[in-house]
Protein backbone atom coordinates (compact mmCIF):
# COMPACT_ATOMS: atom_id res chain seq x y z
CA UNK A 1 0.00 0.00 0.00
CA UNK A 2 1.28 3.61 -0.50
CA UNK A 3 1.96 5.99 2.17
CA UNK A 4 -0.37 8.61 2.61
CA UNK A 5 0.85 12.20 2.01
CA UNK A 6 1.51 14.02 4.95
CA UNK A 7 0.10 17.49 4.78
CA UNK A 8 0.63 20.41 7.22
CA UNK A 9 -1.08 23.46 9.02
CA UNK A 10 -5.13 22.60 10.09
CA UNK A 11 -4.98 19.03 9.00
CA UNK A 12 -4.16 17.11 11.98
CA UNK A 13 -5.68 13.66 11.62
CA UNK A 14 -9.19 14.11 11.76
CA UNK A 15 -10.77 13.66 8.44
CA UNK A 16 -14.40 13.80 6.90
CA UNK A 17 -14.76 12.09 3.30
CA UNK A 18 -18.40 12.71 1.97
CA UNK A 19 -20.23 10.94 -0.62
CA UNK A 20 -23.43 11.13 -2.21
CA UNK A 21 -24.51 7.61 -1.95
CA UNK A 22 -23.10 4.32 -1.34
CA UNK A 23 -24.81 1.65 -3.08
CA UNK A 24 -22.06 0.10 -5.47
CA UNK A 25 -18.99 0.30 -6.96
CA UNK A 26 -18.66 2.35 -9.86
CA UNK A 27 -16.06 5.08 -10.66
CA UNK A 28 -17.21 7.32 -8.39
CA UNK A 29 -16.44 4.83 -5.85
CA UNK A 30 -13.42 3.73 -7.22
CA UNK A 31 -12.53 7.20 -6.26
CA UNK A 32 -13.54 7.17 -3.11
CA UNK A 33 -11.27 3.78 -2.41
CA UNK A 34 -8.42 6.04 -3.44
CA UNK A 35 -9.00 8.44 -0.92
CA UNK A 36 -9.65 6.02 1.64
CA UNK A 37 -6.84 5.16 1.07
CA UNK A 38 -4.96 8.18 1.34
CA UNK A 39 -6.72 8.73 4.47
CA UNK A 40 -6.89 5.44 6.35
CA UNK A 41 -8.41 7.33 9.53
CA UNK A 42 -11.23 9.09 8.16
CA UNK A 43 -14.94 8.73 8.47
CA UNK A 44 -16.64 8.28 6.14
CA UNK A 45 -20.96 10.34 5.75
CA UNK A 46 -23.35 9.32 3.31
CA UNK A 47 -26.72 9.33 2.60
CA UNK A 48 -27.42 5.86 2.14
CA UNK A 49 -25.16 2.95 2.36
CA UNK A 50 -25.71 -0.56 1.10
CA UNK A 51 -22.88 -2.17 2.59
CA UNK A 52 -23.67 -5.62 0.90
CA UNK A 53 -22.20 -4.02 -2.54
CA UNK A 54 -19.49 -2.22 -0.97
CA UNK A 55 -15.51 -2.72 -1.21
CA UNK A 56 -13.28 -4.18 1.96
CA UNK A 57 -11.78 -0.59 1.52
CA UNK A 58 -14.58 1.05 1.99
CA UNK A 59 -16.16 -1.14 4.90
CA UNK A 60 -12.70 -0.80 6.73
CA UNK A 61 -13.51 2.97 7.67
CA UNK A 62 -16.80 4.41 10.08
CA UNK A 63 -19.73 4.83 7.70
CA UNK A 64 -22.42 7.69 9.05
CA UNK A 65 -24.86 7.23 7.03
CA UNK A 66 -27.63 11.15 7.18
CA UNK A 67 -31.80 10.80 7.56
CA UNK A 68 -32.37 10.01 4.17
CA UNK A 69 -31.25 6.39 5.20
CA UNK A 70 -34.24 5.88 7.76
CA UNK A 71 -36.68 6.98 4.68
CA UNK A 72 -38.26 4.02 3.60
CA UNK A 73 -37.25 1.96 1.10
CA UNK A 74 -34.23 4.81 1.24
CA UNK A 75 -31.48 1.79 -0.67
CA UNK A 76 -33.46 1.19 -3.70
CA UNK A 77 -35.23 4.76 -3.56
CA UNK A 78 -32.46 7.11 -2.49
CA UNK A 79 -32.73 9.45 -5.86
CA UNK A 80 -36.27 10.27 -5.25
CA UNK A 81 -35.09 11.76 -2.11
CA UNK A 82 -33.28 14.03 -4.00
CA UNK A 83 -34.57 17.19 -2.73
CA UNK A 84 -34.13 16.74 0.56
CA UNK A 85 -30.87 15.94 0.64
CA UNK A 86 -29.88 19.64 1.31
CA UNK A 87 -31.09 19.96 4.66
CA UNK A 88 -29.58 16.34 5.64
CA UNK A 89 -26.33 17.08 4.64
CA UNK A 90 -26.52 20.51 6.37
CA UNK A 91 -27.32 18.39 9.98
CA UNK A 92 -24.30 16.56 9.44
CA UNK A 93 -21.94 17.62 12.83
CA UNK A 94 -18.45 17.87 11.66
CA UNK A 95 -17.22 19.28 14.81
CA UNK A 96 -13.81 18.40 15.85
CA UNK A 97 -13.07 17.25 11.99
CA UNK A 98 -9.47 19.15 10.50
CA UNK A 99 -10.35 18.55 6.54
CA UNK A 100 -13.03 18.14 4.84
CA UNK A 101 -13.47 16.33 1.61
CA UNK A 102 -16.29 15.89 -0.34
CA UNK A 103 -16.97 13.65 -3.27
CA UNK A 104 -19.59 15.32 -5.64
CA UNK A 105 -21.85 13.81 -8.26
CA UNK A 106 -25.16 13.74 -6.28
CA UNK A 107 -25.29 16.03 -3.42
CA UNK A 108 -22.38 16.08 -1.24
CA UNK A 109 -20.65 19.19 -0.87
CA UNK A 110 -23.63 21.23 0.86
CA UNK A 111 -22.04 19.85 4.43
CA UNK A 112 -21.35 22.84 6.74
CA UNK A 113 -16.99 22.86 7.51
CA UNK A 114 -16.14 23.91 11.02
CA UNK A 115 -14.04 27.45 10.16
CA UNK A 116 -10.79 26.00 10.47
CA UNK A 117 -10.87 23.00 8.46
CA UNK A 118 -10.43 23.10 4.74
CA UNK A 119 -12.98 21.61 2.43
CA UNK A 120 -11.91 20.24 -1.10
CA UNK A 121 -14.68 19.13 -3.02
CA UNK A 122 -13.46 16.54 -6.03
CA UNK A 123 -16.10 16.74 -8.37
CA UNK A 124 -17.34 14.04 -10.54
CA UNK A 125 -20.18 16.26 -12.25
CA UNK A 126 -22.34 19.19 -11.20
CA UNK A 127 -25.69 17.59 -10.86
CA UNK A 128 -26.48 16.72 -14.54
CA UNK A 129 -30.52 16.89 -13.70
CA UNK A 130 -30.16 20.43 -12.30
CA UNK A 131 -28.32 21.77 -15.70
CA UNK A 132 -27.09 20.50 -18.60
CA UNK A 133 -28.89 17.30 -18.80
CA UNK A 134 -32.45 19.06 -16.96
CA UNK A 135 -34.12 19.32 -20.14
CA UNK A 136 -33.17 15.52 -21.04
CA UNK A 137 -34.25 14.28 -17.38
CA UNK A 138 -37.69 15.76 -17.36
CA UNK A 139 -38.59 14.69 -20.76
CA UNK A 140 -37.79 11.20 -19.78
CA UNK A 141 -39.55 11.29 -16.72
CA UNK A 142 -43.28 9.90 -15.62
CA UNK A 143 -46.20 12.76 -15.55
CA UNK A 144 -45.82 13.62 -12.13
CA UNK A 145 -42.19 13.77 -11.72
CA UNK A 146 -42.21 16.19 -14.84
CA UNK A 147 -44.81 18.19 -13.55
CA UNK A 148 -42.92 19.11 -10.27
CA UNK A 149 -39.42 19.07 -11.84
CA UNK A 150 -39.32 23.32 -12.55
CA UNK A 151 -40.48 24.10 -8.91
CA UNK A 152 -37.79 21.57 -7.72
CA UNK A 153 -35.22 22.39 -9.56
CA UNK A 154 -35.32 25.71 -9.39
CA UNK A 155 -35.36 25.75 -5.97
CA UNK A 156 -32.37 22.94 -5.73
CA UNK A 157 -30.31 25.01 -7.95
CA UNK A 158 -30.48 27.85 -5.81
CA UNK A 159 -29.05 25.62 -3.10
CA UNK A 160 -26.31 24.19 -5.24
CA UNK A 161 -24.85 27.34 -6.09
CA UNK A 162 -25.01 28.32 -2.68
CA UNK A 163 -23.23 25.43 -1.14
CA UNK A 164 -20.78 25.75 -4.37
CA UNK A 165 -19.55 28.99 -2.18
CA UNK A 166 -18.59 27.49 1.13
CA UNK A 167 -16.41 24.85 -0.40
CA UNK A 168 -12.77 26.08 0.04
CA UNK A 169 -11.17 24.59 -3.13
CA UNK A 170 -12.74 22.30 -5.96
CA UNK A 171 -10.74 19.64 -8.24
CA UNK A 172 -12.25 18.05 -11.30
CA UNK A 173 -12.09 14.59 -12.72
CA UNK A 174 -11.94 16.41 -16.29
CA UNK A 175 -11.26 19.32 -18.32
CA UNK A 176 -14.96 19.20 -19.45
CA UNK A 177 -15.64 19.41 -15.94
CA UNK A 178 -13.84 22.14 -14.64
CA UNK A 179 -15.74 24.04 -17.45
CA UNK A 180 -18.94 23.50 -15.77
CA UNK A 181 -17.82 24.31 -12.55
CA UNK A 182 -16.84 27.51 -14.36
CA UNK A 183 -20.30 27.77 -16.50
CA UNK A 184 -22.52 27.24 -13.36
CA UNK A 185 -20.84 27.82 -10.31
CA UNK A 186 -18.88 30.46 -11.52
CA UNK A 187 -15.96 28.56 -9.47
CA UNK A 188 -12.18 27.48 -10.68
CA UNK A 189 -11.17 24.16 -10.18
CA UNK A 190 -7.78 22.22 -10.35
CA UNK A 191 -7.98 19.15 -13.00
CA UNK A 192 -7.07 16.02 -10.89
CA UNK A 193 -7.75 12.66 -13.04
CA UNK A 194 -9.64 9.65 -11.00
CA UNK A 195 -7.54 6.98 -10.62
CA UNK A 196 -7.45 4.01 -13.35
CA UNK A 197 -5.97 0.65 -11.90
CA UNK A 198 -4.13 0.24 -15.33
CA UNK A 199 -1.86 -2.33 -13.20
CA UNK A 200 -4.64 -4.53 -13.76
CA UNK A 201 -4.40 -4.70 -17.41
CA UNK A 202 -2.04 -6.08 -19.97
CA UNK A 203 -1.45 -6.31 -23.54
CA UNK A 204 -1.34 -9.48 -25.50
CA UNK A 205 0.44 -11.00 -28.14
CA UNK A 206 -0.66 -10.08 -32.02
CA UNK A 207 -1.53 -13.55 -32.39
CA UNK A 208 -3.69 -13.94 -29.72
CA UNK A 209 -5.92 -10.57 -30.45
CA UNK A 210 -9.27 -10.86 -31.82
CA UNK A 211 -10.69 -9.41 -35.38
CA UNK A 212 -13.62 -7.95 -33.00
CA UNK A 213 -14.36 -4.29 -32.12
CA UNK A 214 -15.84 -4.06 -28.22
CA UNK A 215 -18.21 -1.69 -26.47
CA UNK A 216 -17.75 -1.87 -22.76
CA UNK A 217 -20.07 0.30 -20.19
CA UNK A 218 -23.60 0.82 -18.39
CA UNK A 219 -26.39 0.40 -21.28
CA UNK A 220 -27.59 3.65 -20.10
CA UNK A 221 -28.76 5.77 -22.91
CA UNK A 222 -26.26 8.53 -23.08
CA UNK A 223 -23.52 6.03 -23.53
CA UNK A 224 -25.24 5.40 -27.04
CA UNK A 225 -25.20 1.58 -27.34
CA UNK A 226 -27.79 1.98 -30.01
CA UNK A 227 -25.56 3.81 -31.96
CA UNK A 228 -22.70 1.08 -31.60
CA UNK A 229 -25.71 -1.30 -32.26
CA UNK A 230 -27.09 0.55 -35.90
CA UNK A 231 -23.49 1.53 -36.97
CA UNK A 232 -21.77 -2.08 -36.66
CA UNK A 233 -25.41 -3.44 -38.44
CA UNK A 234 -24.62 -1.24 -41.62
CA UNK A 235 -20.42 -1.80 -41.61
CA UNK A 236 -21.25 -5.29 -40.98
CA UNK A 237 -18.71 -6.14 -38.96
CA UNK A 238 -18.25 -7.71 -35.58
CA UNK A 239 -18.51 -6.16 -32.54
CA UNK A 240 -19.21 -7.66 -28.69
CA UNK A 241 -20.99 -5.19 -26.54
CA UNK A 242 -20.38 -5.83 -22.57
CA UNK A 243 -22.20 -4.65 -20.02
CA UNK A 244 -25.88 -4.63 -18.22
CA UNK A 245 -28.83 -4.41 -16.58
CA UNK A 246 -29.24 -7.60 -18.72
CA UNK A 247 -32.55 -6.39 -19.39
CA UNK A 248 -31.36 -3.78 -21.57
CA UNK A 249 -28.92 -6.53 -22.85
CA UNK A 250 -31.60 -8.44 -23.99
CA UNK A 251 -33.97 -5.81 -25.59
CA UNK A 252 -30.50 -4.64 -27.11
CA UNK A 253 -29.64 -8.02 -28.37
CA UNK A 254 -32.96 -8.23 -30.35
CA UNK A 255 -32.00 -5.07 -31.69
CA UNK A 256 -28.73 -6.04 -33.35
CA UNK A 257 -27.35 -7.28 -36.64
CA UNK A 258 -25.83 -10.96 -36.95
CA UNK A 259 -22.05 -10.13 -36.11
CA UNK A 260 -22.96 -8.22 -33.23
CA UNK A 261 -22.86 -10.36 -29.69
CA UNK A 262 -24.43 -8.44 -26.57
CA UNK A 263 -23.08 -10.58 -23.62
CA UNK A 264 -24.67 -8.31 -20.63
CA UNK A 265 -22.60 -8.64 -17.60
CA UNK A 266 -19.71 -10.21 -17.39
CA UNK A 267 -16.90 -11.54 -14.53
CA UNK A 268 -13.91 -8.58 -14.73
CA UNK A 269 -11.48 -11.27 -16.03
CA UNK A 270 -13.76 -12.24 -19.32
CA UNK A 271 -13.76 -8.15 -19.63
CA UNK A 272 -10.13 -7.78 -19.26
CA UNK A 273 -9.84 -10.38 -21.53
CA UNK A 274 -11.93 -8.71 -24.29
CA UNK A 275 -10.20 -5.14 -23.56
CA UNK A 276 -7.03 -6.96 -24.45
CA UNK A 277 -8.29 -8.99 -27.39
CA UNK A 278 -10.23 -6.06 -29.20
CA UNK A 279 -9.46 -4.17 -32.90
CA UNK A 280 -10.31 -1.29 -31.01
CA UNK A 281 -12.39 0.27 -28.32
CA UNK A 282 -15.86 1.93 -29.30
CA UNK A 283 -16.55 4.95 -27.17
CA UNK A 284 -19.48 6.86 -28.85
CA UNK A 285 -20.71 8.63 -25.69
CA UNK A 286 -19.99 11.66 -24.29
CA UNK A 287 -18.86 11.12 -20.77
CA UNK A 288 -17.73 13.06 -17.75
CA UNK A 289 -14.11 11.44 -17.91
CA UNK A 290 -14.97 8.07 -19.02
CA UNK A 291 -12.22 4.69 -17.85
CA UNK A 292 -13.45 2.02 -20.18
CA UNK A 293 -10.66 3.81 -22.77
CA UNK A 294 -7.83 4.03 -19.79
CA UNK A 295 -8.64 0.59 -19.58
CA UNK A 296 -8.42 -0.33 -22.78
CA UNK A 297 -5.29 1.50 -23.58
CA UNK A 298 -3.57 0.14 -20.52
CA UNK A 299 -4.18 -3.11 -22.61
CA UNK A 300 -2.86 -2.15 -25.42
CA UNK A 301 -5.91 -1.68 -27.56
CA UNK A 302 -6.50 2.18 -29.30
CA UNK A 303 -10.23 3.50 -28.74
CA UNK A 304 -12.29 5.07 -31.41
CA UNK A 305 -14.48 7.88 -29.10
CA UNK A 306 -16.50 10.86 -29.39
CA UNK A 307 -14.24 13.67 -29.22
CA UNK A 308 -16.24 15.62 -26.65
CA UNK A 309 -16.48 15.15 -22.87
CA UNK A 310 -13.59 13.43 -21.06
CA UNK A 311 -12.77 11.74 -23.98
CA UNK A 312 -10.50 14.82 -25.04
CA UNK A 313 -8.42 14.14 -21.51
CA UNK A 314 -7.22 10.74 -22.83
CA UNK A 315 -7.20 9.92 -26.53
CA UNK A 316 -4.61 11.35 -28.55
CA UNK A 317 -5.98 11.42 -31.80
CA UNK A 318 -3.52 8.82 -34.40
CA UNK A 319 -1.79 8.19 -31.37
CA UNK A 320 -4.11 6.23 -29.48
CA UNK A 321 -6.97 6.06 -31.22
CA UNK A 322 -9.38 8.32 -33.30
CA UNK A 323 -11.48 11.33 -32.12
CA UNK A 324 -14.46 11.90 -34.27
CA UNK A 325 -16.92 14.63 -34.59
CA UNK A 326 -20.60 14.42 -34.64
CA UNK A 327 -22.68 11.86 -33.63
CA UNK A 328 -25.23 9.55 -34.16
CA UNK A 329 -24.63 5.81 -35.76
CA UNK A 330 -23.42 7.21 -39.72
CA UNK A 331 -21.15 9.62 -37.79
CA UNK A 332 -19.69 6.39 -35.67
CA UNK A 333 -19.58 3.94 -39.08
CA UNK A 334 -17.34 6.68 -40.78
CA UNK A 335 -14.89 6.59 -38.13
CA UNK A 336 -14.56 3.27 -37.78
CA UNK A 337 -13.83 3.08 -41.71
CA UNK A 338 -11.47 5.65 -41.22
CA UNK A 339 -9.19 3.93 -38.26
CA UNK A 340 -8.91 0.68 -40.63
CA UNK A 341 -8.25 3.01 -43.62
CA UNK A 342 -5.46 4.65 -41.31
CA UNK A 343 -4.20 1.34 -39.97
CA UNK A 344 -4.62 2.40 -36.52
CA UNK A 345 -5.68 -0.75 -35.50
CA UNK A 346 -1.39 -1.22 -35.36
CA UNK A 347 -0.34 1.35 -32.94
CA UNK A 348 2.20 0.02 -30.49
CA UNK A 349 1.03 -1.52 -27.48
CA UNK A 350 3.39 -0.47 -25.50
CA UNK A 351 3.28 3.35 -25.97
CA UNK A 352 -0.58 2.56 -25.70
CA UNK A 353 0.26 1.14 -22.66
CA UNK A 354 2.80 3.93 -21.02
CA UNK A 355 0.20 6.59 -22.03
CA UNK A 356 -2.51 4.84 -19.48
CA UNK A 357 -0.50 5.36 -16.71
CA UNK A 358 -0.33 8.92 -16.54
CA UNK A 359 -3.75 8.02 -14.85
CA UNK A 360 -2.64 6.15 -12.47
CA UNK A 361 -3.31 6.63 -8.52
CA UNK A 362 -0.66 7.76 -7.46
CA UNK A 363 -0.94 10.34 -9.92
CA UNK A 364 -4.19 10.84 -8.66
CA UNK A 365 -2.82 10.98 -5.30
CA UNK A 366 -0.17 13.94 -6.34
CA UNK A 367 -2.69 16.18 -7.74
CA UNK A 368 -5.06 15.79 -4.52
CA UNK A 369 -2.16 16.63 -2.76
CA UNK A 370 -1.60 19.73 -4.86
CA UNK A 371 -5.62 20.50 -4.42
CA UNK A 372 -4.69 20.72 -0.72
CA UNK A 373 -2.30 22.73 -0.73
CA UNK A 374 -4.04 25.83 -2.64
CA UNK A 375 -6.17 25.56 0.27
CA UNK A 376 -4.12 24.74 3.29
CA UNK A 377 -3.03 28.70 4.28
Amino acid sequence: MMAAPSFTGRHRGRVAIVHYWLVGMRGGERVLEALCRMFPQADLFTHVADRAQLSDTILAHRILETRIARLPMARRLYQKYVTLMPRALEEIDLTGYDLVISSEAGPAKGVIAPPDAPHLCYCHSPMRYLWDQYHVYREGAGPVTRAVMPMLAHKMRIWDVTSAARVDGFAANSTHVARRISKYWRREARVVHPPVAVEDFAPVRASERGNFFLWVGELAPYKRPDHAIAAFRALDLPLVMIGGPDETARRLARQAGPRTRVLGKRPFAEVRDHLARCEALIFPGEEDFGMVPVEAMASGRPVIALGRGGALDTVIDGETGLLFEGGGPDALAGAVQEFRDRGLGALDPTSLQAHATEFDEPTFRRGIAAALAEIDG
